[in-house]
């Protein structure tokens, strides 16, 4: 639903199936924004941001805005997500408009 919510609205979107991907990806595409869901197979997200910033860092790339999604009640997971300083955290169930403002609002700044 978040991927047809984006190109509907005129995005250019990219969907990973895992962290390894969406490394991958990362290394071999310039993206603008990383939306991660926290918990995905193999790799949490905030696994992946942080490796997704070491890659980015070693490289002198600049760094990538993200938000991170989570349905997690789990205090530790949540502590790792938050000690991150992402520009975005959503807690699931969310608002899509609410969602939707947070993207533009990162590809703007």
């Amino acid at each position: 639903s978040i991927e047809k919510l984006l190109k509907r609205q005129g995005f250019d979107v990219v969907i990973c199936s895992n962290g390894e991907a969406a490394l991958d990806l990362v290394k071999n595409q310039d993206v603008d924004l990383l939306v991660s869901d926290m918990r995905m197979p193999g790799m949490n997200g905030a696994e992946v941001i942080s490796k997704i910033r070491e890659y980015l860092k070693s490289c002198g790339k600049k760094p990538v805005k993200e938000i991170i999604i989570t349905g997690y009640a789990e205090e530790e997971a949540n502590r790792q997500a938050e000690a991150l300083n992402v520009a975005d955290y959503i807690y699931k169930p969310f608002d899509l408009r609410d969602f939707l403002e947070a993207v533009k609002r990162n590809l703007s700044a």
